[in-house]
């Protein structure tokens, strides 16, 4: 969740450090701060609360060097403050490092280091890294080995690791050896820039746009020696490993507002590109069907699966859902749609037979890569639904289907869920065609998939109703979501999004779960909105607002373009372009998503770095 910046070269460091830290600003907001190597020594600033705090110390206090590291962190251990923040110091200042991920056994390390006379000034766990490093240094040094060789500096590194429980992506400076960082990483993802006399480090690809176009990700259980003119790294197990160079196909402008005043807001109107992006290249008309480049598996293979495990969390798995509907629809095959969370902690009865997507927009959440990997153990085709090329979960799924969304920065998810629910449409057409599907059934299918990208550009346009209608409710307290079938996944997506950018209490339901047990909160206070477009079961829906409204619950609906008797019924309306009701979630989410932003905007809160969240959840 954090995040890690570093550079090593014969510029002055400050601007890199600086800028990356403001592009990874969605990672960790509670503080941040940079170590630079300066004549002297290792020099700190770090400061409690966003980027533009710490560049203002960094103005008053300048810093001068070519050797850095940067960070922005989410608390795990300790509150936000700035004896909190990273970077920490080892030792009496020979090691400084900064931390994404969460040290398990930092307790036991920590007792143990105090009782070799180790001084604790923080409440991290990274502190015990830091100090731990040193000690091994300081050991090392004692055998007669020379503080500023690297291979003493390594050493010391290798033998902590060895001590270390849990997940960390390092980055590591030693006052002794100026010109060179060690990274380190198991769990929390690092990826390396290749430059002309300079090497950069981040935590993922976006500080390094603008600076370079030859990217190093790091695996787990790699080390890296980053010197300006030279990356060495070293597997724990297999030793010495030559770095794989990879284009970074991404543009300053995919990281930059473009005139919007939010992220979320850019990437809700991106999403008739992104729609675009997801569907080229992959309709087949002549054969009816989607076609993929990367699910690695022979048409025998993929005609032996009888049964299809999704896995995500949060809104990846509310795009599951849809998926699930679709493929069992459309291909005829039993589907299950589990919290990856959960998944990596049980034990199901999958044979090898199953088939395991593993959906995620970042490629690096903890949960879904832990579930993978435990699939991947036993056995099981295991695929992936990604956004972020070169991601952990990219790289170790046997296969899967990129998203081509481009970078999402806004913490709350919005075209990432959309370009899914397109991609698991692709995936139901293509299982279907494989087993039962018409051929004629397939090419409707793929008309109706072209028109979507149009249909979202339609949708927008509900951008100022749904301002008006935000300024109604933005008030209030508690909100109900509810839906049927399709738009079952949409209610709850709804629900998520105003939780996570307004901080309001909201549930998402079936629409006739509420008898249940729900409708005893409605009352002139809890607003209901429904997600109800045209389909066959449109009337039993009308019957659950009509129970709303005998309760004098304000009702807002999301409804097809020219519903009269919808808008006669409810309080506020919505209006959306109709669609195939298999694909109604693409269009039906997004005034969601509108009105999450606008009640957010209207309470004061910041839409795209929410309170208490991060943009990719890194750590268990």
């Amino acid at each position: 969740m954090c995040g890690i910046v570093g550079y090593v070269g014969r510029k002055d460091v400050k601007r890199y450090l600086v800028e990356g830290l403001y592009r990874l600003e969605y990672r960790g907001y509670d503080s941040a701060g940079i170590a630079v190597r300066e004549k002297n020594g290792i020099s700190i600033r770090k400061k409690v609360g966003k980027v533009d705090q710490l560049a203002a110390l960094v103005k008053q206090q300048p810093v001068q060097g070519t050797t850095g590291i940067g960070h922005t962190r989410w608390a795990t251990h300790g509150e936000p403050c700035d004896t909190n923040s990273h970077p920490h110091i080892g030792g009496d200042g020979e090691v400084v490092l900064v931390h994404n991920g969460v040290i398990e056994n930092y307790t036991l390390l920590r007792a143990q280091l105090q009782s070799l006379g180790y001084v604790f000034r923080t409440a991290t766990d990274t502190e015990a890294v830091a100090h731990l490093v040193a000690h091994h240094l300081s050991e090392q040094i004692k055998l007669g080995d020379d503080a500023a060789d690297t291979k003493t500096c390594v050493k010391a590194v290798e033998l902590t690791l060895k001590k270390l429980k849990g997940t960390y992506g390092l980055a590591i400076l030693f006052r002794d050896h100026p010109d060179m960082i060690v990274v380190a990483r198991n769990g929390s993802p690092l990826v390396l820039g290749v430059g002309k006399g300079e090497n950069f480090i981040a935590s993922d690809a976006s500080p390094l746009v603008g600076y370079t176009d030859e990217v190093v990700y790091l695996s787990d259980n790699e080390l890296a020696v980053v010197t300006a003119d030279n990356i060495e790294i070293v597997h724990r197990d297999t030793g010495a490993v030559a770095p794989s160079v990879q284009t970074l196909n991404q543009v300053a402008a995919d990281t930059d507002l473009n005139g919007y005043a939010h992220y979320m807001l850019k990437e809700i109107y991106e999403q008739p590109q992104t729609l675009e992006n997801a569907l080229r290249g992959r309709l087949d008309d002549d054969e009816a069907t989607a076609k993929f480049g990367g699910l690695n598996l022979s048409a025998q293979e993929l005609r032996r699966i009888d049964r299809i495990v999704l896995t995500a969390c949060g809104t990846s798995w509310h795009a599951g859902l849809v998926g699930e509907y679709l493929i069992e629809e459309f291909a005829r095959v039993p589907v299950e749609v589990e919290y990856a969370s959960e998944l990596r902690y049980r034990n199901p009865p999958l044979s090898d037979r199953t088939m395991v997507f593993a959906i995620t927009q970042s490629g690096e959440t903890a949960d879904t890569l832990a579930a993978m990997r435990e699939c991947k153990r036993k056995g099981l085709p295991t695929l992936a639904i990604c956004n972020v090329v070169g991601s952990t979960i990219a790289r170790e799924a046997a296969g899967g289907v990129y998203l081509h969304a481009g970078p999402e920065i806004g913490v709350a998810s919005t075209k990432a869920f959309t370009s899914q629910v397109a991609t698991l449409s692709l995936l139901a057409l293509f299982f279907g065609r494989m087993r039962n599907l018409s051929y004629q059934a397939g090419q409707r299918m793929i008309s109706r998939l072209r028109e979507m990208p149009e249909k979202v550009a339609e949708t927008l346009r509900c951008h100022d109703a749904v301002k008006d209608i935000a300024e109604r409710y933005a008030h209030m307290e508690n909100f109900l979501y509810l839906g049927r079938l399709y738009n079952f996944p949409v209610a709850l997506e709804g629900a998520l999004k105003l939780k996570e950018i307004s901080y309001i209490h909201a549930e998402g339901y079936p629409a006739a779960e509420m008898k249940h047990g729900p409708i005893a909160l409605i009352d002139e206070n809890t607003p209901s909105v429904f997600v109800v477009p045209h389909s066959n079961i449109y009337p039993k829906v009308i019957s659950n607002i009509e129970e709303v409204k005998a309760r004098r619950g304000p009702v807002i609906a999301i409804a097809c373009e020219g519903d009269d008797r919808i808008a006669e019924l409810v309080d506020d309306v919505i209006f959306v372009p109709p669609v195939e009701d298999y694909l109604q979630p693409i269009v039906t989410a997004i005034p969601l998503q509108l009105l999450a932003y606008h009640i957010a905007l209207l309470r004061g809160c910041n839409v795209d770095r929410p309170r208490n969240l991060a943009k990719s959840v890194t750590v268990e």
